[in-house]
């Protein structure tokens, strides 16, 4: 598929055939199907980025069946920018489109000065969310997610703020993301008790972070909660971006924050090399590969990708043509993760 050149300055046309390009699931026990490739606005979607860009991703986003996007309060820089721009496209070209999209936020870490623009407290996350629905000029979202765990708020508040949420209409379903096999559980019991079920749980995860298959990814199937995995190249470190060195233009030498160059080893390129070979055996870019290895577990409902450029959106969903591994791929790819 083409990018969408449209001019921006004439209304949307989406591509009539956008659902012939996705996959969707279900997400965990519930009525929600998920787009297999979602969207994050994490980066690229701030005052400091290119508008234009951002609103050719997003058009390029749902022309490609993507459905799902994913912001936070505190996306941009600077933090609520993201929601802001992302209001201002969908009013431009989304807005007749509302229906067909799920529109996700979260609140969890800090956003504003004071003991009560933090973590997770009921005050907190209704202030929050009803920031965010003002920022970006809804009636409400389909997901809302407590964005961490909070270790000094009783987990009955916060999950009591994530029903009263969703009583109010603010919000259809809610999640959670980052939380431990066990306070998942704990979570999800709450919820269950309140009458709003947990709907899905946002953790970090990729061939290199596999913290969530030491019991979250079983307790997520026996609770009926859905998966959608985060940084699945490890911000550009499980793609072919940085064989070389680092890019003038890329992340790592623009923003420091997200990527630390430093932990990028001869040892962890060598790996990344053997890895990138691998992927190209099986006919794919080391990306491609990387989401595949994620979508190859039905837990799994969504990989939520970020992208700088509306080209690799259509390259990450070429990841969905072949996601299938053989035993001996599979072995390979422990045996250079090791």
């Amino acid at each position: 598929m083409e990018i969408n050149d449209q001019d921006p300055l004439l209304p949307y046309l989406p591509n009539p055939s956008r659902y012939g390009n996705m996959e969707f699931r279900r997400c965990g026990k519930s009525g929600l199907d998920l787009p297999m490739i979602s969207l994050g606005l994490w980066h690229n979607f701030g005052h400091s980025d290119d508008f234009k860009n951002g609103r050719t991703i997003l058009r390029t986003a749902f022309d490609l069946g993507i459905t799902h996007f994913d912001l936070a309060n505190n996306y941009g820089p600077p933090y609520g920018s993201a929601e802001e721009n992302f209001g201002r496209i969908f009013r431009k070209d989304f807005r007749s489109l509302r229906d067909e999209l799920l529109i996700s936020s979260k609140a969890g870490w800090d956003m504003w000065p004071g003991p009560y623009g933090n973590f997770g407290s009921k005050k907190y996350l209704v202030a929050s969310l009803d920031q965010s629905l003002k920022r970006m000029g809804l009636d409400y979202v389909d997901i809302f997610y407590h964005h961490r765990p909070d270790p000094d708020t009783p987990l009955e508040e916060t999950m009591g703020a994530l029903d009263l949420i969703v009583r109010q209409g603010k919000a259809l379903y809610v999640g959670i993301s980052q939380y431990s096999a066990a306070d998942s559980a704990k979570a999800s019991q709450i919820l269950k008790d309140l009458g709003t079920p947990c709907l899905i749980h946002q953790p970090r995860y990729s061939m290199m972070d596999r913290w969530v298959e030491d019991g979250l990814l079983d307790t997520l199937e026996s609770e009926g909660i859905g998966a959608i995995a985060f940084s699945p190249l490890e911000q550009g470190v499980l793609t072919d971006k940085y064989l070389n060195g680092f890019p003038e233009d890329s992340r790592a030498v623009r923003d420091g924050r997200y990527l630390d160059t430093g932990k990028i080893t001869p040892d962890l390129l060598a790996k990344v090399k053997r890895l990138n070979g691998l992927a190209r055996d099986r006919g794919q870019s080391l990306a491609q590969m990387a989401i595949a290895w994620l979508m190859k577990d039905k837990r799994i409902t969504s990989v939520l990708v970020g992208v700088s450029r509306a080209e690799q959106l259509q390259d990450n969903v070429n990841s969905l043509k072949k996601r299938d591994f053989t035993a001996s791929e599979l072995e390979e790819i422990e045996k250079i993760l090791a």
